[in-house]
């Protein structure tokens, strides 16, 4: 055990920490110590960390904690997002940071298909007709909008955006995308997907507009007032990647004003909303707790990967999914 590495991560805890069933299998692999263990022993511990762990966002990597791991060789995060890290202030400490990205794609994908189709045939609504106990009929009259053939427009075609659109296609929408980096022309006639130059033209054709973008400095607040006024009254905006890339206050002004029909979200910032915020009683808001990845199997992909990275981590060796230094986190 003494040759193992040691990592520092948050507590054993099914909500915020180490899923109890993994503790057993990252003890195989490496020395674990928890972050209250850490707090109350830090001489102990200073000078054998060498990796930490951040399991839903916990712990917080602040300056202090960075001084304080003189041999800090990698911060390895569960999920694709890094948002919630000060980069620059990491690789300042010469600290590399990886994540697990491309495990997260399918039941991301999934989740974004899912709010669409919930969103758009009024699953909620319909299930609480069903099930009140003041239902003595169905209404007639009650009806949601249709996915085939109506438009899709994807914010942001990286890995997951593009999952998105092999299953848009299934259902014969018209995809539209705009991306940093325009498709291959043979990617984009694999869906009959058109590159959308300006964001404007996508959000004024679309039926449905999904963001699928990283959190970024360039992207934060992405979709606001004037974006969000520039869609048709009748779609539907689906927010897949992180709460921030949406000025929320906009989004409750043309929710309440009926300026686009419908939001479902799965992120929101923060994380839970304030219980009084406006987006948890507008009837046409669907919110989902940010469970895009949370599947059995996406899980222990995600494990799997960390642990992959750790290795490679601490025996100096190139990290599969490194996060490198790039525009706005250099």
């Amino acid at each position: 055990m003494s040759d193992r590495a040691h990592i520092l991560t948050f507590d054993l805890n099914e909500t915020e920490g180490i899923l109890v069933r993994y503790a057993e299998i990252i003890k195989k692999h490496f020395n674990t110590i928890y972050f209250e263990e850490f707090l109350k022993n830090k001489d102990e511990f200073a000078n054998k960390l060498q990796v930490i762990w951040i399991w839903k966002h916990f712990p917080t990597i602040d300056e202090k904690l960075l001084k304080s791991l003189p041999w800090l060789k990698a911060i390895v995060s569960f999920g694709a997002g890094v948002d919630h890290l000060n980069l620059p202030l990491i690789y300042s400490f010469g600290v590399k940071v990886a994540n697990t990205p491309h495990v997260v794609d399918n039941a991301t994908a999934e989740m974004g298909m899912a709010l669409m189709l919930t969103s758009a045939r009024n699953i909620l609504e319909g299930q609480k007709i069903a099930t009140s106990p003041d239902t003595k009929s169905y209404p007639l009259n009650w009806y949601g909008v249709e996915v085939t053939e109506a438009t899709l427009g994807i914010i942001g075609m990286g890995r997951i955006g593009y999952k998105v659109a092999q299953r848009a296609k299934g259902f014969d929408m018209k995809i539209l995308y705009h991306n940093r980096k325009r498709r291959t022309e043979e990617e984009e006639k694999l869906f009959g997907a058109r590159y959308c130059a300006k964001i404007d033209d996508l959000l004024q054709e679309s039926d449905f507009v999904m963001l699928v973008v990283n959190l970024t400095p360039q992207t934060c607040k992405l979709i606001g007032e004037r974006e969000l006024s520039l869609m048709k009254p009748t779609a539907t905006l689906i927010n897949i990647s992180r709460g921030g890339v949406v000025d929320q206050d906009a989004l409750v002004k043309v929710l309440q004003n009926g300026v686009i029909r419908a939001a479902a979200l799965d992120v929101t910032d923060p994380e839970p909303l304030p219980r009084g915020h406006p987006l948890l009683h507008l009837p046409n808001v669907i919110l989902t707790p940010h469970i895009g990845t949370a599947s059995e199997k996406t899980y222990n992909k995600m494990l799997e990967r960390m642990i992959e990275n750790t290795l490679a981590a601490v025996r100096g060796l190139p990290i599969p999914d490194e996060v490198p230094p790039y525009d706005g986190y250099k």
